[in-house]
């Protein structure tokens, strides 16, 4: 296994202020919905925006693209900084880096707005490929931005690539993609949902990741 790729959101980085206040303001701004408890918007992280939007507030078909690029004016200018690496992610990245594995990333967040945080994160240069989602509907699930992550990497095994991600929508990416979902308990999601999901393993350090890759290198 020498090829990882990582989820952002929950795995790399804690991107909840940014995310949340992001959310509010779209609901206040265009929608006229007042949110004040941030805490209950952390449900946003991880899964697409426009699947939140439908499943927590039953916002009208025709008024989702208009919220989700609502939501962009916050987070483009503010939120995407409101974020912090987790212990040990910098380290970890730098020592997979150094033992020669290839390193992605695969995120449902805008590919720009990856590329903006690993930047101003100073990161970047430890990525081999940086994959997200398309600003439009056209790649947001999970599972379409694993897929352009194995077109870009020319990924033919689907045993040598794994997903290291935070949340039951990883593991079903991943278990969609057909590639196994390694699970953190330091994000978003629980234990107990990425294993429902089926995540093949669950750790709940960065140091215990790389051991467990390590272990099936």
């Amino acid at each position: 296994m020498k090829k990882v790729l990582f989820d952002l959101d929950g795995t790399l980085v804690n991107s909840q202020e940014g995310i949340t206040k992001g959310v509010q303001y779209a609901l206040r701004e265009y929608l006229g919905i007042e949110e004040p408890d941030l805490e209950s918007l952390r449900c946003f992280i991880g899964p697409p925006l426009a699947l939140m939007f439908d499943q927590k507030y039953h916002v009208p078909a025709e008024k989702i693209e208009p919220t989700v690029k609502k939501y962009r004016e916050y987070y483009d200018e503010i939120g995407v900084h409101q974020c912090e690496l987790y212990p040990g992610v910098e380290a970890m990245l730098q020592s997979l880096h150094r033992k020669g594995y290839v390193i992605g990333l695969a995120s449902s967040k805008p590919e720009s707005s990856c590329i903006e945080i690993l930047k101003h994160k100073k990161i970047d240069g430890l990525f081999d490929y940086i994959v997200g989602a398309s600003m439009g509907p056209e790649r947001r699930e999970k599972v379409l931005v694993l897929q352009e992550a194995f077109r870009r990497m020319n990924v033919t095994d689907m045993h040598e690539v794994v997903l290291i991600g935070d949340t039951k929508y990883d593991a079903i990416g991943a278990k969609k993609a057909g590639i196994d979902c390694i699970g953190v308990t330091y994000g978003f999601g629980t234990r107990e949902e990425l294993v429902e999901s089926g995540a093949v393993a669950v750790f709940d350090t960065t140091a215990e990741v790389e051991a467990y890759l390590d272990e099936c290198k």
